[in-house]
């Protein structure tokens, strides 16, 4: 039998890879720490309806940024190698802030018009609504300047600023809500205070005022840009609606309160399992690019860390899941404790979300997002028919199945439909790997439940070094490598 991990793969681009995690896994283990560090502290100085109201202007946020801001990033970072051969990025580079300008203008003329609407829609205050719209402007250059770093493969700078825009968002939040007593509007204001003094560090860092020219517009870079990005942003909408229409109806039903218990369960499971994720893709991503653009097979590579996402991902969510209850305690106020009931719920669905975006891979690389939206539609409507049922009949935890049975299902059926010429297998050895260290994991699992003397944080780690321990001893032995 032939596992998907035995192809070919070139073994410098793959050096080169691990070497870019390497540089920028700091940035996202100090980003995965403050976010462990922000839901114990806004939690102990918010109430569950004002981090209610916090988390439901966060999920705004991100809708707005959709629509308006993040695929003109993704699409920057999609062609600049393209232009870069072609020796002509001070012209991409004006078309791609031309569009960013254009987009946020348009933003503002459209919330003013429906503002009404969206108050009513959103159940956010006038003040709170204003403030997340001002925050767009250092947001949306935030995403493009970041993007535009990663298609440079400036992982250092990126790393830098990161963790920087972490700790000023922090520390400014908290010393907005202690000494103003602003509630969520804290929150907002310090990061967008934050955000802006990152925004003047990460112009300077991608050497964009080298290339800068008066904004304008050339339909041969125009044209491919929305003919790659709209989708994106139709298809990250879908993923929206899959993880965050619930709580617009949790807050319809059941009020701010219960939207807080929903933004912790996500603020444990989300920020954690992301970061797991964008380690390895946010330095893969650009390399694959580039090696798909200079005609080398990208199939081997991608189903080598499709493999490594695996290993690392399902562990730990496992242990979380199991472990919903203690967790919430150890990380959150005990006014949010009804939380956990949402972990394992979040925490699989998060799972396929994240290893979607290696099955949607070939569907960018091909530049036929189109595929990719709807799937993600079909996605979304799953997810909003299962919350609309639900939540009213079951609370809480039918906000949780809802989540993870949308991102099954766009899962499954990204996996179904499959492109010519980049067919992706998922690798087989590592799965059955996984397989086998499984049962000693659910063994000594088992027995921690006959000696609750033993701290939980000891059973946690305990039981992922079990784990990886027979994992790595497979790989070795019976199964031997790639790990």
């Amino acid at each position: 039998m032939k596992f998907a991990e035995d192809c070919e793969v070139d073994k410098e681009q793959l050096n080169a890879i691990f070497k870019d995690i390497v540089k920028y896994s700091p940035s996202k283990i100090c980003g995965m720490l403050g976010n462990a560090l922000v839901v114990p502290v806004y939690t102990h100085l918010l109430p569950p309806d004002q981090y209610g109201l916090y988390s439901l202007s966060i999920a705004m946020l991100s809708f707005l940024c959709i629509i308006f801001s993040d695929w003109v990033g993704l699409s920057g970072l999609r062609f600049f190698r393209f232009h870069q051969l072609a020796d002509d990025l001070p012209k991409y580079l004006s078309v791609l802030v031309s569009v960013l300008i254009f987009n946020i203008c348009a933003m503002f003329v459209v919330a003013f018009v429906f503002r009404h609407n969206f108050y009513d829609f959103f159940h956010i205050p006038p003040k709170i609504f204003f403030c997340i719209l001002l925050l767009i402007i250092p947001v949306a250059i935030r995403a493009l300047m970041f993007q535009l770093l990663r298609a440079q493969l400036k992982s250092v700078s990126f790393t830098f600023s990161t963790i920087l825009n972490q700790i000023l968002t922090i520390g400014l939040s908290v010393f907005i809500i202690k000494f103003f007593h602003l509630g969520a509007l804290s929150l907002l204001l310090g990061m967008g205070i934050s955000i802006s003094l990152i925004d003047l560090l990460l112009i300077y860092q991608s050497g964009i005022l080298k290339y800068f020219r008066m904004p304008q517009l050339h339909w041969n870079v125009l044209i491919p840009l929305f003919q790659y990005g709209i989708p994106i942003a139709a298809t990250s909408l879908s993923a929206w609606i899959i993880n965050q229409s619930n709580k617009f109806i949790m807050n319809s039903i059941n009020g701010f309160s219960q939207v807080g218990l929903v933004g912790v369960a996500y603020g444990l499971t989300l920020p954690l399992l992301m970061t797991i994720f964008t380690i390895i893709t946010v330095a893969a991503v650009p390399r694959i690019i580039n090696m798909y653009e200079e005609d080398v097979d990208v199939r081997p590579i991608i189903s080598r860390f499709t493999g490594y996402f695996l290993v690392v991902s399902i562990p730990v969510i496992t242990v979380i899941s199991l472990y919903a209850p203690d967790y919430v305690r150890m990380l959150s106020n005990y006014k949010f404790q009804e939380a956990f009931k949402l972990i394992p719920y979040f925490a699989f669905g998060t799972f396929f979300m994240a290893l979607s975006d290696y099955t949607t891979l070939p569907y960018h690389l091909a530049n036929k997002t189109y595929i990719d939206f709807v799937l993600k539609l079909i996605s979304g409507i799953v997810g909003i028919v299962l919350n609309i049922v639900l939540i009213p009949k079951i609370g809480l935890e039918g906000a949780g199945i809802a989540t993870l049975m949308a991102n099954f299902v766009y899962f499954f059926l990204s996996t179904v439909i499959r492109m010519p010429n980049l067919e992706l297998r998922f690798p087989a050895r590592t799965i059955l790997r996984m397989l086998i260290a499984f049962i000693p994991f659910a063994i000594i699992f088992w027995g921690f439940k006959y000696i609750p003397q033993i701290p939980v944080l000891i059973q946690m780690f305990g039981l992922l070094g079990v784990f990886y321990g027979i994992y790595f001893v497979v790989s070795k032995t019976v199964l031997k490598r790639p790990v």
